[in-house]
C-alpha cells in the first residue's frame, strides 16, 4: 500500500469514528430529552471541570422533543456509551435510572 492510500484510509476511519462519536452523542441526548433530563447539566456532572462540548451543544439542535421521539432503551444508552469508552458518562446516567426506578 503506498503513503497515499495509507493516508486517504486513515482519513476515513477518522471521519467514520468521528461521525459514530456524533451518533452516540445524539443517541444520548435525545436519550435525556425522553427522560426529562438535562444532557448538558448530566454530562457537567459526569465531567466536572472539563470545558463545555461544543459537540454536544451542536448535537441538542438535532434532537427532537420526548413526543417525536423513537424510545431509547437504557440499556442501548449503556452499551453505546461504554462502547465509546464513557464509563463516568454511563454511570451518571446508571445513576438516573436508578433514581427513576425508585
Amino acid at each position: 500500500m503506498d503513503e497515499m492510500n495509507k493516508k486517504e484510509m486513515e482519513k476515513q476511519v477518522i471521519e467514520s469514528y468521528q461521525n459514530d462519536e456524533k451518533m452516540m452523542i445524539l443517541i444520548y441526548a435525545q436519550w435525556c430529552i425522553n427522560n426529562n433530563l438535562d444532557p448538558v447539566a448530566l454530562y457537567e456532572k459526569a465531567y466536572p471541570g472539563q470545558s463545555k462540548n461544543n459537540t454536544l451543544v451542536e448535537t441538542l439542535e438535532l434532537t427532537v422533543s420526548k413526543e417525536e421521539s423513537e424510545e431509547i432503551g437504557d440499556p442501548t444508552l449503556l452499551n453505546i456509551l461504554q462502547v465509546f469508552g464513557n464509563d463516568e458518562l454511563a454511570f451518571a446516567v446508571q445513576e438516573e435510572i436508578e433514581k427513576r426506578e425508585k
